[in-house]
């Protein structure tokens, strides 16, 4: 059963955003019977005034925590630093924008009843699903970055960048220390990493809409590619043993 949660916010010049996303995370969880809840904000370095919205939100809310970053250390970096300050048995991030609706955690919590230990949101299962599109050239380039990513790392995965995963905690605590990658290549590692450890990965199909202001720009997409390399190499040297 799943009645104690985290739910991680990486957050990078969010200011605009923060609040609204933190009002629907709060709505949302306040439908629920939990034991424990939490919302923890990672401030990434932000040049905004991002933490300090964060921050008059928690004065108001007991149930949020804000962390900050020391600098601008990327998406990846932010997530590891949620999940190892998280006091839930169960731990979720999601992207700042919700473009994966928070409701749409209730496909995930039905995955964890079925014995998932990590459960993964996905674009790719069912495009239906899919309110706003990416710009045509996002959307071809992610489906090429899948392609190249299951020669390289193997990982039998539909969408490994869709922003909502959920891990049991026991299970963050073994995946998450062995991260190496900071930015956008690390929702690979740290699936490839739960899969080498004999962890169950469950997929399932969510909605999800485009918002723009996406903080993935070219050079951090190309780098992505460059990072499925580095997965590999780090497992030929035991890296993540």
């Amino acid at each position: 059963m799943l009645n104690s949660l985290s739910i991680i916010v990486p957050a990078w010049n969010e200011q605009s955003r923060l609040p609204e996303t933190l009002r629907k995370i709060e709505d949302y969880l306040a439908t629920g019977d939990w034991a424990f809840h939490e919302i923890l904000v990672v401030d990434d370095g932000s040049s905004d005034g991002t933490a300090a919205v964060a921050e008059e939100f928690a004065r108001t809310n007991a149930s949020v925590r804000v962390l900050r970053n020391p600098g601008n250390r990327g998406k990846g970096y932010s997530v590891r630093h949620g999940m190892k300050e998280a006091r839930g048995e169960w731990c979720l991030f999601t992207d700042a924008d919700l473009s994966a609706p928070i409701d749409e955690f209730d496909k995930l919590r039905r995955a964890v009843e079925g014995g998932a230990d990590v459960v993964i949101g996905s674009r790719a299962l069912d495009r239906s699903l899919i309110g706003v599109h990416q710009p045509g050239i996002r959307e071809t380039a992610g489906k090429f970055f899948n392609a190249v990513m299951r020669l390289v790392v193997g990982l039998d995965i539909s969408d490994t960048q869709c922003g909502f995963k959920l891990f049991r905690a026991k299970v963050a605590k073994e995946v998450f220390p062995r991260q190496k990658l900071e930015r956008f290549g690390f929702d690979v590692e740290v699936l490839f990493i739960a899969q080498r450890l004999g962890y169950r990965i469950a997929e399932v199909p969510v909605r999800w809409n485009h918002v723009d202001g996406s903080k993935v720009g070219m050079f951090s997409g190309l780098r992505a590619f460059t990072e499925l390399a580095e997965i590999r190499v780090n497992s030929l040297r035991g890296r993540y043993r």
